[in-house]
């Protein structure tokens, strides 16, 4: 059944008001909902907050690097410290590792380390643990948090605005039929909703075509971010050590990098990221992140440890040349749904907590001022003024200059955050935009080599059901999968003909696999096991047909992961 059979046979649907609605329980939305109380109670005025989480709890499905910079949970929690904020590691070191093969690579030396990877100042955190707290901050100020609710559908005013959302019905059978278990959705409506969904969120990506929003911007650039935990043996713990590496197993004209961070109780954080604009179909972002640990400047860190966690989350590395219009009638977006981040430093979550408070700053005037379902044009006239879009001014041309291959890369960079701010500039005088959008850039697989991917050996290197079991995810078995194909012909006819059906490859979690099918005159048929998504929504970005499209499942599903 559609949405439509099932409202008119079992709606309509049930509807509370709010002043402001979130949508995501991430660091953008927790920070608008803060931030909006927090001004309440400091005007002596009453507003009403809501935030719609579609993990099973805050925290659940975040998944970050992470070394994070205080700057802005500083300025929305001065007294974080005290407040037992879970940022325990500070960095004591930073390196920077050229690989030029798989065995050789070199040091960059101190000196020589460009400005963006200096991490003085900094935080090794599990981003996961921070937006927990965060949402405890948010509850005890009396923000409401709805866990495992999952705003699936975008309500609109008769002139056009935004109204609030709606989140998805639960109890549906496989093929959309209500079971008995069956929930109608409820509808939340705010003066201003606010989409905090994180990269490529489904409403987000809505509502960039409802409103035209990237018009004037270049396509945004995303890249795939691997990551696993490991317990290290006691002495091989480095705390508050940072490593960031390029080169081998990217060839040069591809763009990845790994990071490692040394956490407290020696435990280590490392991954891989490559950027989703690559052009060989037979490549894996997830077997290259395996066999980049086989190197020795990483095998060294884990070498004896036990893997703990795994997961994966596409990341916006557009910059400021590819931010869409951040506003509309009734709403906003904030965080990576808009793509406020620093590609160059590796980092999101202090420009998606600042950029929540400029919201919640607009959208306070604007309700107390007895305004609703208009343009919050006080917010992106506050990001122009701020130090975040000084600081994503200055990483405007991180991605661009890689596009170019890796040498050019990592030489401009150098220019622009080493040689230009020594010489009192800046900014680089110069402005790239990303070309095209990342699912442009496959060739045909004839014209590519195929790439021989080493078997795992089950203790540096894993599989990727494996992966996906420590990553805790899980879907209720008997629901309408929330991975959907425009046209169902596609994958076998153009993907799998033309590219080498790339989908069983870029997806980090074993979703998607061709199989033998009889029935089919080509004699595959794609089968995607949606039970293993680990809501990384690469397959949204990459399919190069654009015939994927990830919605989101029955809320509370997904992946649930721990210190991430």
């Amino acid at each position: 059944m559609t949405n439509e059979e099932i409202l008119s046979q079992y709606g309509p649907r049930e509807f509370m008001e709010y002043d402001v609605v979130v949508v995501g329980g991430g660091p953008a939305g927790l920070a608008t909902a803060i931030r909006l109380k927090q001004l309440a109670a400091e005007k002596e005025q009453e507003i009403s907050v809501v935030v719609l989480e579609k993990g099973s709890e805050p925290g659940a499905h975040i998944l970050s690097g992470a070394v994070m910079d205080p700057v802005s949970i500083s300025e929305l929690i001065p007294d974080w410290k005290e407040k037992g904020a879970p940022l325990n590691q500070p960095v004591t070191a930073d390196e920077v590792v050229l690989m030029v093969s798989d065995e050789k690579s070199y040091k960059t030396p101190s000196a020589l380390i460009p400005n963006n990877f200096h991490n003085d100042g900094n935080y090794i955190i599990s981003l996961g643990n921070v937006v927990r707290w965060l949402g405890a901050q948010a509850e005890e100020l009396g923000v409401e948090i709805f866990p495992g609710f999952a705003a699936t559908e975008v309500i609109y005013n008769e002139d056009g605005s935004v109204k609030g959302i709606a989140t998805g019905n639960m109890g549906l059978g496989k093929e959309g039929e209500p079971t008995g278990d069956f929930q109608l959705g409820m509808e939340l409506h705010g003066k201003y909703t606010i989409f905090a969904e994180g990269a490529r969120g489904q409403l987000g990506r809505q509502l960039l075509a409802q409103f035209n929003l990237q018009a004037d911007s270049a396509p945004q650039s995303f890249g795939i971010g691997i990551k696993e935990l490991w317990e290290v043996p006691p002495e091989k713990a480095k705390p508050g050590l940072v490593v960031h590496t390029a080169g081998w197993p990217m060839d040069l004209k591809t763009y990845g990098g790994g990071f490692l961070y040394h956490m407290e109780d020696n435990k280590v954080t490392l991954g891989f990221v490559v950027g989703l604009d690559y052009k060989n179909p037979w490549l894996s972002p997830f077997e290259e992140m395996q066999r980049w640990k086989k190197h020795p400047e990483i095998l060294k860190h884990i070498e004896g440890g036990k893997r703990l966690s795994y997961g994966a989350r596409a990341i916006n590395n557009g910059g400021i040349p590819s931010l869409p219009k951040t506003i509309f009638p009734g709403g906003a977006l904030v965080g990576c749904n808009a793509g406020f981040m620093n590609a160059s430093r590796i980092k999101g979550s202090h420009a998606a907590i600042k950029s929540g408070m400029l919201v919640a700053e607009a959208v306070f005037d604007a309700v107390t001022a007895g305004r609703q379902h208009d343009e919050l044009t006080a917010y992106p006239e506050a990001f122009e003024k701020s130090w975040l879009y000084a600081e994503l001014k200055t990483a405007s041309n991180f991605k661009p200059w890689f596009k170019k291959g890796t040498l050019v890369g990592m030489l401009m960079t150098g220019i622009e955050h080493l040689v230009l701010p020594k010489l009192g500039v800046k900014t680089p005088p110069w402005t790239l935009r990303n070309p095209a959008a990342d699912n442009t850039f496959l060739k045909p697989a004839a014209e590519c080599a195929k790439i021989d991917y080493p078997k795992p050996d089950g203790k540096i290197t894993f599989d990727r059901l494996s992966s996906v079991f420590i990553s805790n995810t899980n879907h209720a078995e008997n629901q309408p999968a929330h991975l959907t194909l425009k046209n169902q012909g596609v994958p076998v006819e153009i993907n799998l003909k033309k590219f080498g059906g790339p989908e069983a490859r870029y997806c980090p979690a074993g979703v998607y696999e061709f199989v033998d099918d009889e029935s089919n005159q080509e004699g595959k048929r794609l089968q995607i096991n949606a039970q293993n998504c680990v809501h990384c929504k690469t397959c949204d970005i990459k399919d190069p047909t654009q015939n994927i499209v990830w919605v989101a499942p029955e809320g509370g599903g997904g992946p649930n992961y721990v210190d991430m």
